[in-house]
């Protein structure tokens, strides 16, 4: 059922429950099922594409599964390390109100101390003393006045020095709270640092194993011909996936040309057209080496098509940006978007890696209208910041 059937079942729906009145949040839960099938065909032509892959390569299936592992692993350290950064804040704020509070309950015990001590002083007989020393009514009675005020400041003084007290006792169980958490966060993240340390030695020997196998069987250039017959077959399937939902935007991306921002700030290692695998094979993208977790930025407005492991590609975000173009990100450390999300010029859209089996951290970066490669120093001429 494509996009555009279900959207008039749903007009023809309302208008017949409700003539002439607007129904947004029916309209919001019509986008979100088509938004939820679109995932899935997208869902079922990866499970179509691993199966094909793992058939061809058992090392290649264990490579997906090792990187995926070390992807999620490394953002589940990333958000421990916000956690305790957040924690070790919230404890400082702690620890700088503890200080405000233990100086005022100095102040208030030293303001008691005095009003005791001078309490002590006058015999603790003050209001008894008062009555039988003067003779005076009126001046008697400013007297009991005063005392009264005097009585009242210091009841208020002895509340304030409690209340200050048990603030205190508050503030130190929050403190030793932030602490255990921190102790809590400390463990689980030298934990997942563990596992991260074992699945990169996995990860390793597998490459080793993997680059013996293709220089031994001599299949490089067959391998990245199957690779790049796999990254065809999927932009084509995601071509006819996303045709029934046109993106449109201020400024068609076919009038951007020369006028794009490119993902990340780096050295180019590899250009459009260069010849690998002696030469049998050309370059479709760029690979530009960055450090391992820089941030990868959309260059134009469009829609998340694919956010997933490719082999020869590692993990890849593939963005629709309207009229048949795509820009392809690759080889990264973990994705932060999922298809179907909306993306703008500048968005963070995954982090610098090295999954599809590279040896160094770096992006690969690719620009293809429909099937066909473009080249992008042809279309993105400004770097990041510029």
């Amino acid at each position: 059922m494509t996009g555009r059937f279900i959207i008039a079942v749903a007009a023809l729906g309302l208008a017949a429950a409700a003539p002439g009145q607007e129904a947004p949040g029916e309209l919001t839960r019509v986008k979100e099922r088509e938004l939820e099938l679109v995932r899935q065909r997208i869902s079922e032509l990866k499970e179509s594409m691993d199966a094909s892959a793992a058939e061809r390569d058992r090392l290649t299936a264990e490579l997906q599964e090792l990187e995926v592992r070390i992807s999620e692993q490394r953002t589940r350290i990333k958000e421990l390390e916000r956690q305790q950064r957040q924690t070790a804040n919230e404890k400082r704020q702690m620890d700088d109100e503890l200080a405000e509070r233990e100086s005022h309950l100095d102040a208030e015990s030293a303001a008691l101390a005095v009003q005791v001590r001078a309490a002590y002083m006058s015999g603790g007989q003050e209001k008894l003393r008062l009555l039988l020393s003067q003779r005076d009514p009126a001046t008697l009675g400013r007297l009991m006045a005063y005392y009264r005020y005097l009585n009242d400041y210091r009841a208020e003084n002895i509340d304030a020095v409690i209340g200050e007290i048990r603030k205190l006792d508050e503030l130190k169980a929050g403190i030793a709270a932030e602490e255990a958490k921190l102790k809590e966060l400390a463990g689980s993240r030298y934990g997942e640092l563990s596992k991260l340390q074992n699945s990169q030695d996995s990860r390793g020997a597998l490459l080793t194993e993997l680059r013996r196998k293709i220089a031994s069987e001599g299949q490089e250039v067959e391998r990245l011909a199957a690779q790049e017959q796999d990254l065809t077959r999927l932009i084509a399937e995601l071509s006819s996936i996303l045709s029934d939902y046109p993106i449109r935007s201020e400024e068609p991306f076919s009038e951007l040309r020369g006028n794009l921002t490119w993902p990340i700030a780096g050295a180019l290692l590899h250009d459009f057209g260069q010849p690998r695998a002696g030469g049998e094979i050309k370059w479709n993208g760029v690979v530009l080496a960055a450090p391992r977790g820089q941030e990868v930025r959309a260059v134009y407005h469009g829609r998340v098509a694919f956010a997933d492991w490719l082999s020869g590609m590692g993990l890849l975000v593939i963005v629709d940006h309207g009229e048949g173009f795509m820009t392809l990100y690759g080889y990264n450390e973990t994705i932060l978007k999922n298809a179907g999300d909306w993306v703008a010029p500048g968005d963070v859209i995954a982090t610098v890696g090295e999954s599809g089996g590279q040896s160094e951290a770096g992006l690969y970066f690719e620009l293809r209208r429909g099937t066909e490669p473009l080249n992008p120093r042809r279309w993105i001429t400004r770097r990041p910041g510029g």
